[in-house]
């Protein structure tokens, strides 16, 4: 699970919302308080370190302040933001971007309350040098954005792969899966029976899956077991009861979630990888539908046995929002499939990053130095935001990552005036060993010199102009023209870099994305 300074999901998603509205003159919000509203009381103030210099003071200093309490509720005032540090938890979700290409393949904008920068930019390789065992590498770099005094860093998590021979802990995976009438539709139910069979069909003789399905309720299909061999009598048996999954009626999901955890926690391993995997269109209209009811039933068992939640969203009406909730407080994280092709993706060819864990509650705080920035707004990750005094709390949760995997996080920074020198900031993450619970640490920083190219410069890392246009084309799906961040381009502009970005990088996964960027332009302009 991962707690904000305010405790639920909901609460932050309003505070959010009147904090937009507050700031809409155009000020910028600062890393780590878009959480809370302006004002508030000295507790609330002090969770998202606007109480002044004890309560903004960095581990290494650079995040000290002495302005003014006029300032404490802003980011972008005279003398800069009083808090230099923004703290989030690592996510490592992709359904966003998913269900985004989806829509707007069918001819629709997508809701912009669906759409979250991070996992847009997240869903694209980055390149990044990886560690050896568990933990992170980091890396930071940048480039400007314009002649403004903005630059766009980049701060890159990244874990070692599952080692070539494939060796892991086994998994105890507990698959729940939705059998409501809504999952009867083609590219649905059909495709949750599919990826099924192919992630059977790729996992170990010691690896063991139960079945549990929902509807109006829940039934326990195939209690854990152990799969032995590949062509056994086992695995047959794991087969037709894949194959007997049929749509019936109503989304019971609340009753799932609960006989699916409990079966999880019978069958559970010591020494292996213990994970619920839902599969559903989240589209709960029975039983309890608010996803933080639905997990705080069953807490025990993410708590005491170390169970994870791997959300797995399919279906063009796609309940994202819940799903998100989901992940969010079951230490997890989402994908979105809509096709064979994405399935065998998630499914086979990413299964180790979709089942395994490199690290647990892990949390990156970024330490801006305010003799060389005046101002900086994290891109996304609003769902994310933790505390800057709980980064070293290891009781406030933070993310799950698994190998293989890369989490980025974009910032938009803008140098004093006359700055050419100097650290810009210094990029650390935290997370605690995933079998020994043993808190880590890592670091790195970027000066202002390695901010310096030009954004679309044809020498600046393809990579990280991939990056900056995720960020930017979700943030104009959401937003729309309003308020662009600093150095966005239009959509038609987007649009122009892909085909050059497309070109250069010769991948899939970039020219899915200029036809995404292509699709939206359209629509905005039959839109008017």
């Amino acid at each position: 699970m991962r707690t904000g300074p305010d405790g639920t999901r909901g609460a932050r998603r309003r505070a959010a919302a009147l904090l937009a509205a507050a700031l809409a003159g155009g000020l910028l919000l600062t890393g780590c308080s878009a959480t809370d509203t302006p004002g508030g009381s000295s507790a609330d103030r002090k969770a998202r370190g606007a109480d002044g210099p004890a309560a903004s003071a960095a581990p290494d200093g650079s995040g000290d302040s002495e302005d003014s309490a006029e300032n404490s509720d802003k980011n972008g005032g005279k003398d800069g933001p009083v808090d230099y540090r923004s703290t989030f938890a690592l996510d490592v979700d992709t359904a966003s971007y998913g269900y985004a290409r989806r829509t707007l393949a069918d001819g629709r904008l997508p809701d912009a309350g669906s759409v979250r920068p991070e996992e847009f930019v997240n869903s694209f390789r980055q390149g990044y040098p990886r560690p050896t065992g568990n933990g992170f590498s980091v890396t930071v770099d940048g480039a400007r954005t314009g002649d403004d005094g903005w630059r766009l860093m980049r701060v890159g998590l990244a874990t070692a792969q599952s080692p070539a021979d494939g060796e892991r802990a086994p998994a105890t995976l507990t698959f729940v899966v939705d059998i409501s009438g809504s999952m009867g539709q083609p590219g649905r139910l059909d495709l949750v029976r599919s990826s099924l069979s192919q992630l059977t069909g790729r996992l170990r003789a010691d690896d063991s899956i139960a079945l549990v399905t929902f509807s109006g309720e829940a039934r326990t299909v195939l209690p854990m077991t152990r799969l032995g061999s590949k062509g056994g009598a086992v695995r047959e048996k794991v087969q037709d009861a894949i194959d007997t999954l049929e749509a019936t009626d109503s989304t019971n999901l609340e009753a799932g979630i609960t006989t699916g955890y409990a079966t999880a926690v019978k069958g559970a391993r010591s020494g292996a990888t213990n994970r619920v995997v839902l599969l559903s269109d989240a589209l709960a209209n029975s039983g309890e539908t608010d996803g933080d009811a639905i997990l705080d039933r069953i807490s025990d068992a993410r708590r005491e046995h170390g169970i994870t939640l791997f959300g797995v969203g399919v279906g063009s009406d796609y309940g994202d929002q819940l799903m998100e909730e989901l992940a969010d407080k079951g230490d997890g994280h989402t994908s979105y499939v809509s096709s064979e092709a994405e399935a065998r993706k998630v499914f086979t060819e990413q299964l180790p990053a979709n089942i395994e864990l490199r690290a647990r509650d892990a949390k990156a705080q970024v330490a801006f130095d305010k003799d060389t920035v005046s101002d900086f707004r994290l891109l996304g990750y609003d769902d994310r935001r933790v505390a800057d005094d709980d980064f070293r709390d290891d009781s406030v949760d933070g993310g799950e990552v698994g190998p293989g995997h890369t989490v980025t996080a974009l910032y938009a920074v803008k140098l004093r005036e006359g700055v050419e020198s100097g650290r810009v900031a210094k990029a650390t993450v935290r997370w605690l060993d995933p079998e020994s619970r043993t808190p880590r640490e890592a670091s790195g920083d970027v000066a202002v010199p390695a901010l310096g190219g030009d954004l679309w410069s044809g020498k600046t890392s393809p990579r990280l102009r991939v990056d900056a246009v995720a960020a930017y084309f979700a943030h104009r799906l959401a937003e729309g023209s309003n308020e662009p961040y600093p150095g966005e381009p239009s959509l038609n502009e987007l649009s122009l870099k892909m085909e050059k970005l497309t070109a250069v990088t010769e991948d899939q996964d970039v020219a899915a994305l200029a036809n995404a960027v292509r699709d939206a332009g359209r629509l905005r302009d039959a839109e008017g």
